[in-house]
This record gives C-alpha cells, sequence and structure tokens, in this order.
C-alpha cells in the first residue's frame, strides 16, 4: 500500500507540472494564430480568450499514466478512447464541427473501451429489482452512460473553473475507494483518477475567473469520457466485490455525479417542454440562473462545488437505506432545487417586465 501511494503521488505531481508548465506555451501559440473563443449571446465571458486548455490537461494526464499506471483492465482502452476524443475535440475548439460528428468520435471511443476492453455495466444491483442484465441491454445501457456523462461534462463547462472543480470532486471521490477497496482488479483506476486530478490542477491555476485560458471540447469530451469509465468502473467493483457500499453503489454514483446530471436533465426538460430541440445551446444552465441571482463567478462556482459534495456525502452516509430510497433523495433534492431555480427566474422575469425603460 506504501509503494502504491508513493506512485500515485508522483504519478499525480507529473501530471500536474506538465499540465501547469504546458498552459503558457498553448495561451501563447493560440494568441499568436488567433486561435481565441469569441464572446456571443450566451457565453459569460468578456473578452478574446484561447480555448484549448484541454492539451494540457490531457498531456499531464496522458504521460503520467503511460509511466506510472499498469494498463490492464481496460485502462489502455481508455486511453485510446481519450486519444480519439482529444483530436476531435481539438478539431472542434479550432474550426467548429457539427454535433454529429462529435457522436461519431464518442461512438468510436465508446465501442473501444466496451467491446475491446469488456468495460460495461453487468447488473443494476436491485434497482427497480433488476439484477444481472442481459448483453445486449448491458451494452445499449452502457453506451447511453458513457455518452450521458462525457456530454454532461461538456455542458457544465459554462464558467472559469466550473467544469475542472467539478471534475476534481468526481474523480477525487472515485479515486479514493479504487484505492482503498479496488484490490488487484480494480486499483489501478485510482491512478486513472491521480492522474486527471493532476492535469486539472495545473490547468485550474490558469482558469479561475479571469481565466487566461478555457478548458474547451479538447479537454471536456476527454474528462467527460474518463468520468464516465471511473462511474461504471465504481458499479462494477460494488457488483463484484460488494465494496464500498455493498449493492447501492448505482445510486451512490448517481449522487457523486450530481451537478453535471442535475443540470443536463433540467436543460434537457425544459428545452422539450419549449418545443426546442434538447440540444439547441441556451442561457439556462444552473450556473447561469445562479449568476442571475447576483453572484459571481467564483461564488457561483464554489457555491455549485458545494452543491455537489454536500449531495455525495449525504448519499455516502446513508447508503445501508439502498438504491431505491437514495435515488429517491436525489430526487427530492433535484426537485426542490428546480423548483427554487423557477421560482426565482420567474419573480426576476417579472421584476424586469415591471421595471420601466
Amino acid at each position: 500500500m506504501s509503494h502504491l501511494s508513493l506512485y500515485l503521488g508522483l504519478a499525480c505531481l507529473w501530471a500536474l507540472l506538465v499540465s501547469m508548465f504546458a498552459v503558457p506555451s498553448i495561451i501563447y501559440i493560440a494568441h499568436l494564430k488567433n486561435l481565441l473563443d469569441t464572446p456571443n449571446g450566451r457565453t459569460v465571458h468578456k473578452s478574446l480568450t484561447p480555448r484549448l486548455g484541454g492539451v494540457a490537461v490531457f498531456a499531464g494526464f496522458m504521460s503520467a499514466l503511460t509511466i506510472f499506471a499498469p494498463l490492464s483492465n481496460g485502462v489502455k482502452e481508455l486511453l485510446a478512447g481519450c486519444i480519439i476524443l482529444f483530436f476531435v475535440g481539438l478539431k472542434d475548439d479550432m474550426v467548429t464541427i457539427s454535433v454529429a460528428k462529435k457522436f461519431v468520435g464518442q461512438l468510436l471511443a465508446t465501442g473501444i473501451v466496451m467491446i475491446m476492453a469488456d468495460v460495461r455495466i453487468t447488473s443494476f444491483q436491485g434497482v427497480l429489482g433488476i439484477g444481472e442484465l442481459p448483453m445486449g441491454v448491458s451494452y445499449g445501457f452502457t453506451f447511453v452512460i458513457i455518452v450521458g456523462i462525457t456530454n454532461a461534462i461538456n455542458l457544465i463547462d459554462g464558467l472559469d473553473g466550473l467544469a475542472g472543480s467539478i471534475v476534481l470532486i468526481i474523480s477525487g471521490t472515485f479515486g479514493y475507494y479504487f484505492f482503498r477497496y479496488g484490490g488487484p482488479e480494480f486499483s489501478n483506476y485510482s491512478f486513472v483518477s491521480v492522474c486527471l486530478i493532476g492535469g486539472i490542477l495545473g490547468f485550474l491555476r490558469y482558469n479561475f475567473h479571469h481565466a487566461s485560458i478555457f478548458m474547451g471540447d479538447t479537454g471536456s469530451l476527454v474528462c467527460g469520457f474518463i468520468v464516465s469509465i471511473l462511474a461504471i468502473q465504481f458499479i462494477e467493483l460494488g457488483a463484484r466485490t460488494g465494496q464500498p457500499f455493498s449493492s447501492s453503489s448505482p445510486a451512490i454514483t448517481l449522487g457523486i455525479l450530481f451537478v453535471p446530471l442535475f443540470d443536463t436533465l433540467r436543460v434537457f426538460v425544459l428545452r422539450m417542454a419549449a418545443g426546442h430541440s434538447p440540444f439547441l445551446p441556451d442561457k439556462n444552465h444552473i450556473h447561469h440562473r445562479i449568476l442571475a441571482m447576483g453572484f459571481s463567478q467564483i461564488s457561483t462556482v464554489l457555491l455549485l462545488a458545494l452543491l455537489n459534495v454536500v449531495v455525495v456525502l449525504v448519499v455516502i452516509n446513508l447508503y445501508e437505506l439502498g438504491n431505491m430510497v437514495l435515488i429517491g433523495i436525489i430526487a427530492v433534492i433535484s426537485l426542490a432545487l428546480s423548483v427554487f431555480l423557477g421560482v426565482h427566474h420567474s419573480r426576476a422575469a417579472r421584476r424586469q417586465v415591471a421595471t420601466p425603460s
């Protein structure tokens, strides 16, 4: 265990240093080649800003993982999927590509880890009374989970430091339990977690408000994909070993991923209720609503990070209640938060209408 701790520390430090020292060069090149994100009606930032920070995160993560980590149990295939999504995101950050092309990249990356490494959810562990999943259902559900979480992290990347902070909390939580309970089969995913943490920490040095660089799709797609695989393997750790939360790992996973999943589901429902495509961009994300209440960018990021931590602590401390009760608690929290955001938005809109021009 002491040797594992040493290697984990070295991996995290390596990823952090590579990422931190790469960012200034990326910022310089982005300004030199005019590879900048232009402010528009949906964005919060006001100045031209590079959006290739994901290159630094990827460089730190990839180099640390290949140097320090055992590449078994799907980690090698995870790296292959990350490479595909890195280039998909890089092209989108530089010239913009269609949603369909992004989806093809996600399909290829997901197919590699599912088919070549057999990384998939094999059991619902009693959720809705369902246990072991048939092969076809297992592959189909795993595909939805990977694509869904990948895009949820991509969508939450709307404020300086927000996506990075949420990814830190998620990967740190998963990494701790892989370190403690992973055993021979899953402990190498603690390396995946710490290498991602190191890469994100080096990037966040330049990404908090006022950010000198954004993560971009290069980073958010890769980070989302890594987080989705961590989530699946965490659920499988529970299914195969009963550790660390007996059969409650599916509900615990939902709690760990609370903020990005809540935000994505909420905006999709609101868009479809308004008769729009769920993929139509708008300013209705949770961070937009909190900003509209008068909070600063830094305060909004800290509030959402705190919210995610609180939900994680709630589900972890109540894990003995079982999946269905925990999912019910998460649903109640989500409903209460949605009502609060909706009521405040309605009041703000009425005040705006009532204010004379």
